[in-house]
């Protein structure tokens, strides 16, 4: 079993071997003692596909092969280099590239051959980038949530941001990873992000100077008035772990009142919400479907019953547009069975998972093959989870160091 958070340049892409992921990717994952990634080769069509008329394709082929000519000189008429007018695989990749683009869902794309080769550099172990994860949300390139600590959040890049410009380039119609490779780059250089924010008049330019990314997974604080704060920045392989060790600090206190803050976390590994729901319920009690549609049964993850708290346990989390993803999952499942209650804003409405598959030895197809589905049946809706209680910081609040969302989650414990 391998892991790798790969927070450079823009998305944080979450690997796995033999085992699934809340958000983030896939990559030979297993299902009924079947790696996907040779169920997927098998399944690859061996000719044309029955009742599918393809000759608009060769027609429109032809068509450039005998009049196309640039509209300027030195123009390039593709994404990547060199001109699909010249070199006839460049088209094969836009034919992909199209292909996954008519489904309509911003997690499936394509990988050519230079994008997944930047794939390739991240699993390498390149750490260096702004640490935000990137997501299109309704055709516009957003920030799920900037890393804390990380250059963009120090240079001022909030969840939910727009980013309209890149170094100049208009973001329009990018994917995420076409994004990704405007974004990332190497220590010390700088990438200019034109931003447009809700509440905001006109767009900001934000300066991120790229540096190595040194990823946190949690901390805890005993405030003064007995209520314990856990937060929780991410769910990779040593987060279930990590969060147990708070847990056990948390009983020490003989406190019963606890805050476990979500914000800006963008999810990471399934198995690990799973565990940290274990205990807070029974066994058996469902935490999350991975529902396959009609492509394959569904796969319920249950608690595996710690369940170490009494009813006297008296719990708030703290959600925002930056949670996303297994965040989701496990505040959605707390709440469902009634252990804690939600502050904050809705969280991103990250609802499904993806699978990281090759085409050709150099090229890889991302899609999404599942939904995730909460305790009641109801995949995480588009628009986010809302909370119980909806709370606000605005900019003049974190400005002056206020966080009305953490004052109201103490207000209801002090309650």
């Amino acid at each position: 079993m391998r892991t790798i958070s790969l927070w450079t340049g823009a998305a944080v892409l979450v690997f796995a071997t033999a085992l699934s992921f809340a958000g983030g990717i896939v990559v030979g994952a297993q299902r009924n003692g079947i790696a996907q990634t040779a169920l997927a080769s098998a399944l690859l069509p061996a000719a044309q596909p029955e009742n599918v008329d393809f000759s608009p394709v060769w027609r429109a082929w032809k068509i450039i092969d005998q009049r196309y000519v640039p509209s300027r000189v030195g123009t390039s008429t593709a994404s990547t280099s060199p001109n699909g007018a010249t070199d006839p695989q460049e088209r094969v990749w836009g034919l992909v590239q199209g292909l996954a683009a008519s489904l309509d869902d911003p997690y499936t794309v394509f990988l050519p051959p230079a994008e997944a080769e930047i794939f390739e550099d991240d699993i390498s172990g390149a750490f260096e980038g702004v640490g935000m994860e990137i997501a299109i949300r309704d055709q516009r390139l957003v920030v799920v949530s900037p890393l804390k600590d990380s250059p963009a959040f120090t240079a001022g890049v909030k969840a939910g941001d727009h980013i309209y410009k890149i170094d100049g380039t208009e973001s329009r119609g990018l994917g995420v990873d076409e994004a990704v490779k405007l974004i990332r780059g190497p220590k010390g250089s700088v990438v200019i992000l034109t931003i447009v924010r809700e509440g905001e008049t006109e767009p900001l330019e934000i300066k991120v100077t790229r540096d190595v990314i040194n990823i946190p997974t949690i901390q805890t604080e005993l405030r003064s008035d007995g209520i314990f704060v856990i937060e929780l920045y991410n769910f990779s392989a040593v987060s279930s772990g990590l969060f147990r060790d708070a847990l056990r600090e948390f009983v020490q206190t003989s406190s019963n009142k606890l805050i476990l803050d979500l914000r800006g976390n963008p999810g990471g590994y399934l198995q690990a919400a799973v565990e940290m729901a274990s205990w807070f319920l029974k066994a058996g009690d469902v935490v999350v479907t991975e529902d396959y549609a009609d492509k394959d049964d569904a796969i319920i993850h249950k608690s595996l019953g710690y369940n170490i708290f009494t009813d006297k346990l008296q719990m708030v989390i703290l959600v925002d547009r930056g949670s996303a993803s297994a965040s989701e999952i496990l505040a959605g499942a707390l709440r469902h069975y009634g252990i804690a209650k939600l502050v904050g804003t809705n969280t991103f409405g990250k609802g499904s998972v993806q699978e990281l598959l090759p085409i050709t030895q150099d090229t890889s197809l991302k899609i999404t093959i599942a939904r995730w589905l909460d305790p009641a049946g109801v995949q995480i809706p588009n628009d986010g989870i809302t909370p119980d209680v909806k709370v606000e910081n605005s900019e003049e609040d974190v400005q002056a160091g206020r966080d009305l969302q953490l004052e109201k989650a103490v207000e209801l414990l002090k309650k």
